[in-house]
């Protein structure tokens, strides 16, 4: 039996992946979704309907994946612009500002998704909230000697910050950066722009997975009738 949500995930991605053309500079995100992207976009150069595309990848996962789907990969320094990036999020609110994070490459990805001429988001209906924070932390990547006096600051800020632990490994998540990640929850966050920048300002963090007003547009995959359905916003 065919699992309606991998197949919704895997027809945003295809969605996503229809949107390259030949000949661009693409970003490529990390996560479940972005994945199936990926795969779409290497299906697409392997049948010949896509030419002369180069990627830049977000992560080690992202590298890995583009890969072993013959993606030709190439870095900042080669390069002077971004076409297109796609990338998932584990938040969207109705101004498509966004919290990135959960596979704690958002550092990367704000990087990548920022230069992009067009930025194109890839979620599940789940991901949508009324406003950010709602059901996600905000992710901030620190360097390892600032830990505690930046979770001290974030507290003052009314966070509640705790130190990533890693899964299937003793001891915190450390970043592709070698850096460590302190998942923050906010009661509120009234002003995501305003936030973003005064996380950023404290001395020791490098970036933190609030996305704002970089957002073109958000393809949305559902399940409707037991079908998968794509909107976008």
């Amino acid at each position: 039996m065919t699992d309606p949500v991998a197949v919704m995930k895997e027809e945003v991605g295809k969605a996503a992946a229809a949107r390259v053309q030949s000949g661009t500079i693409v970003g490529l995100g990390t996560g479940s979704t972005t994945a199936c992207a990926i795969a779409a976009i290497g299906d697409r150069l392997k049948t010949g309907d896509l030419k002369d595309i180069v990627g830049i990848p977000t992560s080690f996962q992202a590298e890995v994946l583009s890969k072993q789907y013959g993606i030709p990969l190439t870095s900042l320094d080669a390069v002077d612009h971004i076409d297109l990036a796609i990338d998932g999020a584990d938040e969207v609110d109705p101004q498509k500002n966004l919290i990135k994070g959960g596979g704690a490459a958002h550092t990367r990805e704000k990087v990548v998704d920022y230069l992009a001429a067009q930025f194109i988001v890839v979620v599940d209906g789940g991901k949508l909230v009324s406003k950010l924070g709602e059901k996600f932390k905000v992710p901030v990547e620190v360097i390892p000697m600032a830990i505690t006096p930046v979770m001290r600051a974030i507290a003052q800020l009314g966070g509640e910050p705790e130190l990533r632990m890693g899964v299937k490994k003793a001891g915190p998540v450390v970043t592709d950066q070698g850096n460590l990640v302190v998942d923050v929850h906010f009661a509120d966050i009234p002003d995501p722009v305003g936030l973003e920048q005064t996380l950023n300002n404290i001395p020791g963090v490098l970036e933190n997975g609030i996305f704002v007003n970089c957002t073109d547009l958000v393809l949305i995959g559902e399940i409707v009738d037991g079908q998968p359905k794509i909107r976008q916003i």
